[in-house]
């Protein structure tokens, strides 16, 4: 019997290697094969709520075997340099202290936080939590999967690096999960200290997202 998995990503651009060939469908929904394996895939915008939603979007097409999230996170350590692509293995929820073990039998150790994280929490993150990657999306993703009794899967492209100073992302990223791209953008024309890191930014999520597509289709092959 063929397998049927949900892949959960906040943005389209973390799911535009992973998806090309398949079918879309409106402005956020893919449906296609992997190794044999059916596939939708749903970029629902950002924040734990988003990918809620994106999830019941999933189980709502028709019956799950697992949920997989993926998409850019930030590193927390020096280990991990932007554009790498790695599995996770288990997500630490900050806001509800909850812990979700992933189905994948190694990888790194993912924090959720309600908000992106600034460049002056990230060692304390990394330090009090034991973890080497920070994102706002995947224990929303583990959470439903454990109520639903689905297997949970998490793979993550690093776009950007501990150290990285970046703008606070919070105000601009609308109801939906969706950047305010004019407002934050007219916010940033007048703050030139982050250009530098913005760019870096857009071209390490490039090579991060063509990685995580690869390893997304690789480690499903094996473990699915």
């Amino acid at each position: 019997m063929t397998k049927r998995i949900g892949i959960i990503a906040a943005l389209p651009g973390e799911l535009e290697d992973l998806v090309r060939g398949w079918r879309k469908h409106g402005k956020n929904m893919w449906t296609g094969q992997a190794h044999e394996m059916d596939c939708v895939a749903i970029a629902g915008g950002m924040g734990a709520e988003a990918a809620s939603r994106a999830c019941e979007q999933a189980l709502a097409t028709g019956k799950l075997d697992a949920l997989v999230s993926v998409g850019w996170a930030g590193s927390l350590t020096c280990g991990l340099k932007p554009g790498d692509a790695v599995a996770v293995y288990d997500v630490l929820d900050v806001r509800t202290g909850e812990r979700f073990v992933s189905a994948y039998p190694k990888g790194q150790r993912l924090i959720t936080l309600d908000h992106v994280a600034r460049a002056d929490e990230k060692r304390r993150l990394a330090e009090s939590c034991k973890a080497t990657l920070v994102d706002m999306e995947a224990a929303a993703v583990a959470r439903i999967a454990a109520a639903r009794n689905l297997a949970f899967y998490c793979f993550k492209g690093v776009s950007d690096g501990a150290n990285d100073r970046l703008p606070d992302f919070g105000p601009f990223i609308d109801a939906k999960g969706q950047l305010r791209m004019a407002k934050f953008l007219a916010h940033i024309a007048l703050r030139p200290q982050y250009w530098p890191a913005l760019k870096r930014l857009n071209e390490h999520s490039k090579i991060a997202a063509a990685a995580l597509g690869v390893l997304t289709r690789e480690s499903l092959k094996q473990i699915l």
